[in-house]
């Protein structure tokens, strides 16, 4: 069974930085694209940021320029840096696999919380 166990999240400032991580266990990590969400309160789920098998890298347009994803399959790890962050990026964030650039296939984990004070 894949478990997703997403950390690094806290309480920042604006203009702030957090590094968020996400381990996986139960899947053959390195085959899999990875992507990171959001959800804000009273907002729907959100696609922030996905990386191919290979290392391709998308980004939704509200984040581009300040976060980057990156990947380590050695550690069957996902990470977002993020840099420059806003109150409007405050939401809980959670990670996901599949096999496309919105990569949702598995059972959403209990995610992490950012929250950036303006």
């Amino acid at each position: 069974q894949v478990q997703l166990v997403e950390s690094g999240g806290g309480l920042v400032q604006t203009g702030g930085s957090l590094r968020l991580s996400c381990a996986a266990r139960g899947m053959i990590f390195s085959i899999y694209a990875m992507g990171w969400y959001r959800q804000a309160p009273g907002k729907q789920r959100e696609l922030v940021a996905s990386i191919s098998s290979g290392g391709s890298k998308t980004y939704a347009d509200s984040v581009k320029g300040r976060f980057t994803i990156s990947r380590d399959n050695a550690k069957n790890t996902v990470y977002l840096q993020m840099n420059s962050l806003k109150p409007e990026d405050t939401a809980v964030y959670y990670c996901n696999w599949g096999y496309s650039t919105d990569p949702r296939i598995g059972s959403w984990g209990q995610g992490t919380q950012v929250t950036v004070s303006s």
